[in-house]
């Protein structure tokens, strides 16, 4: 559909978007004033192509979450059993004459997957990969003072090609920089600290510059500041630059510099401006911390000269019911209650992650294993990253590590999961080439691989002895023997665990572990016909082991530098055990709302100080039924439970236990535990019988939130009974009505099996719970969400947006 007006008919469909440079540098959001269509259009990648009709949207955008669950969709429940497909995004915008003579580039965090990008029916070019960040320099093609057409084709039609859910679309931020002719370039600084210590670090800054102009007499102004600030040093350095790039080293020395940890992520800036001759033509700021680290092969990891276990998980890409597209907040609420629970460490399972994740875990002080690729040239899904291997995978590398390398929280690179040339020679001379690309643009880190085999001589990856260490996927009993087996290498737990809950849900009796499956060619015939799992931690997946199986052993071995858990929270597909519909994962301490399993307290009371006590299961159940009650609790030496204030007797851990058990006779009203050390009370805990549903209770993570139209309040709903007690196997259909500066994002409840949609005003509590999104406007105000459900009071709670 073409049609020769439509540059003008922009003007009176959607705002003008006009882009221009500031200071130096502008690097500007791209985000708002998308056009959207779901199919492909031979036509849309051209300037003149009438797009009035298509959706207005503003990214980040996952087409797939919008969609319906089906077992007949071609990613299959592994790939979350949501649509893929192909489809278009369009934007009309203004680069104003001022900058004329400019680079004007536009930068794509993460378009998944098989993207092409057109300005003004210009094709600039293909990524195929999904996860892989890229510019494109748009400065030859641009109508300078007038309109400009971009467009891009995504393509995620060939399935399945990922044994998780991926999202589709633009799913990540795309921002457009303008600088002068004489710039940084993408990606084009890397700080370093090769001599740290308390009392002065130095701080050598990499800058590369590219030049589309004549030659220049470049000026260097590099100063590093302080988080308030101030200056904490400085270089000046000039240059004549007669080519189209040069890379110019800068060393700056910092006194008395503060050490970016865990506990104290203490971040610097390194501002640098570029002049050529007096005019100032970039301004490019780099956030960097200053730290040192080793990894022992007896001692295990250290940090700062301070021993410190990895206490990590693993998590995949996407934010449960809001998809794969990228939001901050979301984020953020992720690592805030991962946190809580002690973590310190984040891989990156098994991809790039957004450039956001990052900045947070700088921020927030997480240890992160930031890893590349999940396959190699031997494929996992018919269609998926090995066929594109061979082309590019040196590029989408380099690309990764230049865009990551400053980040002090990355510790690690990782360059494979699980690969499948690790059981042929093949799997030796990709592993050197990889390693070998990684090295040339950063010796300040390790490189590992999550391997699996573990026989030396079969281990092809370990054979290429190019792994500075070398991480191990599950296998937790023969931790002990992997200096024997492996000689005195380096040791982390890459991805340990893989045991499957369910939320509130518990199966008697809980001291007999279950493999579901048990193992990889046999269908699961003993399970539950709701698809859920038993909370206790006594199951897991053939592969993998339950919680405490595998936290007993690395907690015990110096030589394992830590671990990451297999995983922080449920994701969408790979619905292991089940077949559909099940159609997210078990493997989460947190479900896919966020809600925490019990486990959860188990990790809280081994990886944190703070003061402990949980008792599960729920206190309703049929009389006379024999439950098993489980107590996790630290900072005492015992507990003491009772029943009807009847004590039932005192339990506590011996030898490697991680929590003590009661097995009661059940009879309604209230269970109490209570933690004692030195015969002094610590804490008391309670589970109450519940009674029937009557009433909601809305409860915000945050009742004041950002009116910049991204950021988000996670509204918690439970449903109670008369005296306000959680009523643990209440289902009822709850409805949402929001009035305000703000609409739902998304609903969800953690059941892994549910049909519902996540785009809509109502959801069906599990277990009790259910969860509400609420999203603001840029209009700041009140936001007022009501939650009603048929036969029970209903509930209101007023959030502000400022």
């Amino acid at each position: 559909m073409l049609n020769l007006k439509y540059l003008f008919l922009c003007f009176l469909i959607v705002p003008i978007m006009v882009y221009g440079q500031r200071d130096g540098r502008s690097r500007e959001s791209f985000n708002k004033g998308w056009k959207f269509f779901a199919g492909d259009n031979k036509d849309a990648s051209k300037a003149e192509y009438n797009d009035a009709w298509w959706r207005a949207l503003t990214l980040p955008h996952d087409w797939s979450i919008e969609g319906d669950f089906s077992s007949f969709n071609p990613a299959k429940p592994e790939g979350g059993a949501l649509p893929t497909g192909i489809a278009w995004y369009r934007k009309s915008f203004i680069v104003p004459s001022s900058s004329k003579g400019k680079n004007v580039s536009v930068v794509f965090d993460g378009v998944y997957q098989n993207s092409e990008v057109w300005i003004n029916g210009k094709l600039l070019g293909k990524r195929p990969n999904g996860y892989i960040s890229f510019s494109y320099d748009l400065t030859p093609y641009l109508n300078i003072g007038k309109w400009n057409v971009i467009a891009v084709r995504v393509d995620n039609s060939a399935q399945p090609n990922s044994r998780w859910y991926s999202g589709s679309g633009i799913y990540r931020n795309v921002w457009l920089e303008t600088a002068g002719q004489l710039h940084v370039g993408l990606w084009g600084t890397y700080v370093t600290t090769p001599e740290v210590s308390t009392s002065s670090a130095k701080v050598v800054v990499e800058t590369s510059l590219k030049n589309t102009g004549s030659a220049a007499k470049v000026t260097l102004k590099t100063f590093v500041l302080d988080e308030k600030g101030k200056e904490a040093g400085r270089n000046v350095f000039s240059q004549d630059i007669t080519g189209n790039t040069a890379t110019l080293n800068q060393e700056i020395q910092v006194n008395n510099p503060v050490l970016w940890s865990v506990d104290r992520p203490y971040l610097y800036q390194a501002v640098t401006e570029v002049y050529d001759g007096k005019k100032l033509t970039d301004r490019y700021i780099t956030p960097f911390g200053i730290r040192y680290f080793s990894f022992d092969e007896k001692k295990g990891f250290s940090l700062n000269g301070k021993s410190l276990k990895i206490l990590g998980v693993c998590n995949h890409h996407d934010l449960g019911a809001l998809g794969a597209a990228v939001n901050v907040r979301a984020m953020e609420r992720q690592l805030e209650l991962l946190k809580e629970m002690g973590c310190n460490g984040i891989r990156t399972a098994h991809n790039p992650p957004a450039p956001e994740l990052l900045d947070l875990c700088d921020r927030m002080g997480f240890i992160v294993m930031d890893e590349t690729f999940d396959m190699w040239k031997k494929k996992k899904n018919s269609k998926d990253y090995h066929l594109d291997f061979p082309e590019w995978h040196k590029r989408d590398l380099e690309d990764h590590i230049k865009r990551d390398r400053n980040h002090p929280s990355v510790f690690m690179w990782s360059v494979g999961n699980e690969i499948r040339e690790q059981f042929d020679s093949t799997g030796i001379r990709i592993t050197r080439e990889l390693v070998s690309i990684v090295k040339k643009l950063d010796q300040t880190r390790p490189v590992t691989s999550a391997l699996t085999e573990m026989n030396p001589e079969k281990n092809f990856l370990f054979q290429a002895k190019a792994l500075d260490v070398l991480g191990f996927n599950y296998n937790h009993s023969k931790y002990d023997s992997l200096p024997v087996t492996f000689g005195h290498r380096k040791f982390i737990a890459s991805e340990t665990t893989s045991a499957i809950a369910t939320r509130g849900h518990y199966d008697m009796p809980s001291d007999s572990i279950r493999r579901w499956p048990k193992d990889g060619k046999t269908k699961l015939t003993d399970g539950n016909a709701d698809y859920t799992v038993s909370a206790y931690d006594n199951a897991s997946a053939y592969w993998g082991s339950t919680h405490e199986e595998t936290w007993k052993e690395v907690k015990k071995l110096d030589h394992i530098s830590g671990l990451y858990i297999w995983t922080g929270f449920d994701y969408l597909g790979e619905p292991i055990p089940y077949p559909w519909p099940a159609r997210s994962s078990y493997f989460g301490i947190f479900d896919l709302a966020g809600f925490p399993k019990d486990a959860y307290y188990m990790y809280r009371s081994e990886w944190t100080a703070k003061p402990v006590l949980h008792i599960l299961p729920h206190w309703n159940w049929q009389d006379g039924k024999t439950v098993d009650v489980w107590a996790y609790y630290n900072n005492a030496d015992e507990v003491e439970l009772f029943l009807n204030g009847k004590s039932l007797g005192v339990k506590k851990k011996e030898g490697d236990d991680l929590h003590v058990m009661w097995r009661v006779k059940y009879e309604p009203g209230i269970l109490k535990a209570v933690s004692r050390r030195d015969g002094k009370e610590v804490l008391v805990k309670e589970v109450k019988t519940a009674g029937k549903p009557a009433k909601i209770e809305l409860v915000a993570d945050r009742k004041e939130i950002k009116a910049d139209g991204r950021d988000l309040s996670f509204v918690t709903v439970r449903i109670l009974d008369q005296d306000g007690n959680l009523v643990p196997r209440a289902d009822n259909l709850v409805k949402f009505k929001v009035r305000g500066e703000g609409f739902i994002a998304g609903v969800d409840n953690g059941y892994q099996a549910s049909m519902e949609p996540f785009n809509a005003d109502r959801r069906k509590a599990y277990n009790g719970l259910c969860l509400a999104i609420v999203q603001a406007t840029e209009k700041q105000g009140s936001i007022t969400l009501e939650a009603v459900a048929e036969g029970l009071a209903s509930s209101v709670i007023t959030l502000k947006s400022r």
